[in-house]
C-alpha cells in the first residue's frame, strides 16, 4: 500500500469530503512552516505529505484507484490527455505526481492566510516546480525559497478554566471526563458549535496551578489557528489536612493531662487507611510532630512522598480545684 493517506490526514476509509476537506484545514494550518519556524524540516515533510494525501482523497478517481491498488499503482495513472495503463511495468511509472502543495494551499484557501501573494488562482509565488516527483519539492534539503516574510496566521490566547480537584483525587490520581462545547470553522467556512468528551488523567502529587493544555481544543476563528483549552488545577479546601507543597498539615488539641502524661493520634489518612501515632513525649505549646513519608506524592519522584506534620495545641483547664492544684504541686515536685 506505500503510504496511508487517510492515516496521513487522520480520517477513516469512509471519509465525506467535509471530513477531508476539515481534517486539511486543521493539519495544514498546523503543519505550514511559517507556522513551525523552529521545527522547519519536519513541517516541510509532513505539509508536504498532508497535501498529497488531500489531493488523493478529494479526488474520486484517484482515490477510487489508491483504494484499489495503493500508493504504486496511484503513480501509474496516465497523465491527464494520455491514454496508457494503471501498471508501472507499462506506464513506466510515469503517471500522477503531486502538485505544488503551496498551491493546494492557497487554492483551499482562496487566498493564502499567511499573506504572500499568488499568480493566479490557486498558484503560489512562493516554491518553484524543481522537477522533483513532489511537484515543487525537490530531494534537496533547502526545499522552501526565500521569500517577502508574510504575516503568520495568529493563533489566539489559550482558552483557560479551572479544574476543581479534591485532596483526595490529587493525593491518588484520578481520571475526569469532561464534555466541551467550542466554535469550529467548517469546510464552508463557517462557525459551527461543536462538543467533544476530552479525558483528563490527574497524576498523582499534582499541584495547585498544574496546567493541562490540550492543543487546538480551544474556539477557532476564520482565517486563524485554533485556540488551545487549558485546564489548571484549583485545590478544594480538605476538612482535616491541609497542603503545604509536599507535606501535610493537621493541627490536633490535646488536653493538659494527655500533653503531659502522654497520647495517642488516631488519623485516617487521604488514601483511607487508619494510621495510629503514639506520643511518649511532653507536648509543650507549638509542639510538632513529623511523620517522614505520609504526605503527599511527589509527581517528578516515583515512589516518594513529603512528610505529615501533626502540629499540637495544648487545651489548658479554665480552673482547677485545691486538691487539684495540690496533686499537681505534689506530682511535679512544686
Amino acid at each position: 500500500m506505500g503510504v496511508d493517506y487517510y492515516n496521513v490526514l487522520k480520517v477513516n476509509r469512509n471519509a465525506k469530503e467535509d471530513d477531508l476537506k476539515k481534517s486539511y484545514r486543521r493539519l495544514a494550518m498546523k503543519w505550514h512552516p511559517d507556522k513551525n519556524p523552529n521545527s522547519k524540516k519536519e513541517a516541510e515533510a509532513k505539509f508536504k505529505q498532508i497535501s498529497e494525501a488531500y489531493e488523493v482523497l478529494s479526488d474520486p478517481q484517484k482515490r477510487a484507484i489508491y483504494d484499489q491498488y495503493g500508493e504504486e499503482g496511484l503513480k501509474d495513472i496516465p497523465p491527464p490527455g494520455s491514454t496508457g495503463c494503471i501498471f508501472k511495468n507499462s506506464c513506466n511509472g510515469n503517471g500522477f505526481n503531486p502538485r505544488n502543495a503551496e498551491d493546494i494551499f492557497a487554492e483551499f484557501f482562496r487566498s493564502s492566510p499567511f499573506g504572500f501573494g499568488s499568480s493566479g488562482p490557486g498558484k503560489s509565488t512562493r516554491f518553484q516546480p524543481d522537477g522533483g516527483i513532489f511537484g515543487g519539492f525537490g530531494a534537496t534539503d533547502n526545499i522552501f525559497r526565500t521569500y517577502s516574510e508574510g504575516t503568520v496566521p495568529r493563533k489566539p490566547p489559550p482558552v483557560e478554566s479551572k479544574l476543581h480537584c479534591s485532596l483526595e483525587e490529587l493525593y491518588g490520581g484520578s481520571t475526569r471526563k469532561m464534555k466541551i462545547s467550542r466554535s469550529v470553522v467548517n469546510a464552508a467556512g463557517q462557525q459551527v458549535q461543536e462538543s467533544e468528551i476530552l479525558t483528563i488523567e490527574i497524576k498523582p502529587g499534582w499541584k495547585k496551578g498544574t496546567k493541562i493544555t490540550f492543543p487546538d481544543k480551544g474556539n477557532e476563528q476564520p482565517n486563524q489557528l485554533p485556540a488551545d483549552l487549558v485546564f489548571i488545577i484549583d485545590e478544594k479546601p480538605h476538612d482535616f489536612y491541609k497542603r503545604d507543597g509536599n507535606d501535610l498539615v493537621v493541627n490536633e488539641r490535646v488536653s493538659l493531662a494527655e500533653a503531659l502524661g502522654g497520647t495517642t493520634v488516631d488519623l485516617v489518612t487521604l488514601d483511607g487507611r487508619n494510621l495510629s501515632l503514639s506520643v511518649a513525649d511532653i507536648i509543650n505549646p507549638g509542639y510538632e510532630l513529623v511523620v517522614p513519608m505520609e504526605g503527599m506524592p511527589i509527581a517528578k519522584e516515583a515512589g516518594n512522598r513529603g512528610d505529615l506534620w501533626i502540629k499540637f495545641d495544648v487545651k489548658f483547664p479554665r480552673r482547677l480545684t485545691s486538691e487539684q492544684q495540690a496533686g499537681l504541686k505534689c506530682a511535679l515536685g512544686g
